[in-house]
């Protein structure tokens, strides 16, 4: 029990904020094929104070990146993505370092976190967790997430044209609280059946996390925030998430300022979704409204995400989804980890070969109309990933 809380207090000391991350900073429709102004937005907020992560391990014009495969169809696409800069130019050298869902792997776990610190930024796959396997220990996934604490998860969920889907009109920024609240991993048997599990809330991390949502609306031209809870149940922990958030709505009066339970919010998610602009929440909740945001417009094939902290940042599919069961057939949709690595320029500030590559993407599912079996289609991730590197070759020449 000792341990436990011992553990508990290294994750909720106080940390000092020296700076923050700008994150998702895309501003226009998808399917536009101009390349846009990434950066747009006056002042200097919390949520930009971050100048360009990963400037450090700029030598000679080019930029070193550490690239995580990870499980499933992460190595293939990985591959890709590496195609695809060539073609394009980009000026990112990748630094591969292999992490696995093997037990006994806490050197790799190691040699990953030490590479992204010295790097600054990086582009991971989907890290397997045995979930069944009790032995396991604490989530690959959230251990890098703890470690560098990056603690904003950000996704942009929005209406693919072209692409068919139940609701139209979707543009909903989902930011996620990403370093405590269940993800902790705080639990023990106190005696034979009976397991403790501990949700952690803090009102430095609940915080930090407001004022990015309410400063990210604010910069992007957002004109709500939708803070999403259980307070009527967990009344002390997501009490403390939920004031706040109300109170970080004072300092923002441009922007209305709603709340509503989880669980209505994922009714609402699913019958009305154009009601909602950001949205942040803690961690579990992220998780699940998450998911529910990437099937509204197409799928986890579709959505990037994003996990920024104070000094690092690292890129990945939005819904972390390895895709052990179509892993080498050739099948799998490229879009999600291409948008990624995209996301992953704009932060470098590389914007026009984060428009290149993005442009390319949604040409090829927009005007070629590339679609994958995810997506009910018959093409091969090959078939897209020609499609894109025809129209990025193409455009490279007129840049």
């Amino acid at each position: 029990m000792a341990a436990v809380w011992q553990k508990c207090s290294v994750l909720c000391r106080s940390l000092p904020a020296t700076a923050a991350a700008k994150a998702f900073s895309r501003s226009a429709a998808p399917c536009s094929l101009q390349v846009r102004d990434f950066h747009s937005g006056a002042g200097r907020c919390y949520s930009q104070q971050l100048a360009t992560v990963g400037a450090s391990s700029k030598y000679g014009g080019r930029y070193t990146v550490t690239m995580i495969p990870g499980d499933g169809i992460g190595p293939e696409l990985m591959g890709h993505v590496k195609d695809i800069f060539r073609y394009a130019g980009v000026p990112v050298d990748f630094e591969e370092v292999q992490i696995t869902s093997q037990e006994g792997d806490e050197e790799a776990i190691e040699n990953a976190i030490t590479a992204i610190k010295r790097n600054g930024v990086a582009l991971k796959g989907g890290l397997k967790t045995l979930h069944l396997d009790p032995s396991f220990g604490v989530s690959r996934n959230v251990a890098v997430r703890v470690r560098l604490d990056l603690f904003a998860n950000v996704l942009r969920c929005k209406t693919f044209p072209g692409l068919p889907s139940r609701h139209g009109d979707i543009d909903i920024v989902i930011i996620r609280e990403n370093t405590e609240g269940e993800y902790t991993s705080l639990e023990h048997e106190n005696v034979p059946g009976v397991v403790e599990s501990y949700k952690i809330i803090t009102a430095r991390n609940s915080n930090r996390i407001a004022r990015y949502a309410f400063e990210y609306a604010q910069r992007h031209g957002r004109k709500k925030v939708t803070a999403v809870h259980k307070a009527n149940i967990m009344k002390m922990g997501d009490g403390l998430f939920l004031e706040c958030c109300r109170k970080m709505s004072e300092e923002f009066p441009d922007i209305q300022y709603e709340s509503m339970i989880i669980d209505n919010c994922s009714m609402q998610m699913v019958s009305r979704p154009q009601q909602f602009d950001v949205m942040v929440m803690p961690n579990l909740y992220g998780n699940i409204i998450s998911n529910i945001g990437a099937g509204l417009v197409g799928g986890p094939g579709l959505v990037p995400g994003e996990n920024i902290g104070e000094q690092y940042a690292v890129f990945e599919t939005a819904t972390r989804n390895t895709g052990k069961s179509i892993a080498g057939q050739n099948v799998a949709n490229p879009t999600a980890m291409l948008l990624a690595s995209a996301l992953m320029l704009e932060h470098l500030g590389l914007d026009k070969y984060a428009g290149l590559i993005e442009n390319a993407v949604y040409k090829a599912l927009a005007e070629n109309k590339i679609r994958t079996p995810d997506l009910g289609g018959q093409h091969s991730t090959v078939d897209m990933v020609q499609t894109i590197v025809k129209e990025v070759e193409a455009q490279a020449d007129k840049m």
